[in-house]
């Protein structure tokens, strides 16, 4: 199975849709951003780690909260970023597994590349998630229109063989 480790803060101040959202609410760009995520790893079959700096913020602790069997979303504890977590658990699995890491941060994706993970600009990710959602939607759109919603799927027979009687005695 692929990983993907996103660096969140990151991928929402590079997407537009996603910095328009936190202009108002950043934990409403977080959510939107795990939404999506969701639905773009259960389509690949990846295992997604998207991370979120809590460095800065007093105290924290490091919280894991698995989304599905696709999605884990990390906070940091204090003083650590989410370069620095990201860049511990790619030198761990990096060269013995197919990983991905989503940074458009270009030291990051150079440390990385050097730990043996492939690297993806957040843009770059936008337009593949975009990608995946008109495949998903599509799909759907597809499942709908070739199931027909007629009456007679819903109502009981008995009842349908009255309506056709009575349609016939006219």
């Amino acid at each position: 199975m692929r990983s993907l480790f996103v660096d969140g803060y990151n991928v929402i101040n590079s997407w537009a849709q996603l910095k328009a959202i936190k202009d108002y609410s950043l934990e409403g760009a977080r959510q939107k951003l795990i939404e999506m995520l969701q639905n773009y790893a259960a389509y690949n079959g990846y295992k997604i780690f998207l991370v979120f700096d809590a460095h800065m913020v007093s105290k924290s602790v490091e919280k894991k909260e698995k989304f599905g069997q696709h999605l884990v979303v990390v906070f940091t504890k204090e003083g650590e970023t989410a370069d620095s977590f990201i860049e511990k658990k790619i030198n761990n699995i990096g060269r013995k597994s197919d990983v991905c890491v989503v940074t458009s941060d270009l030291m990051e994706q150079q440390v990385v590349f050097q730990r043996g993970a492939t690297r993806m600009s957040s843009l770059e990710f936008y337009y593949e998630v975009k990608s995946i959602e008109q495949k998903i939607n599509n799909r759907i759109e597809k499942n709908v229109c070739n199931k027909r919603n007629t009456i007679e799927d819903r109502i009981d027979g008995d009842i349908l063989e009255k309506l056709q009687k009575i349609r016939k005695n006219k």
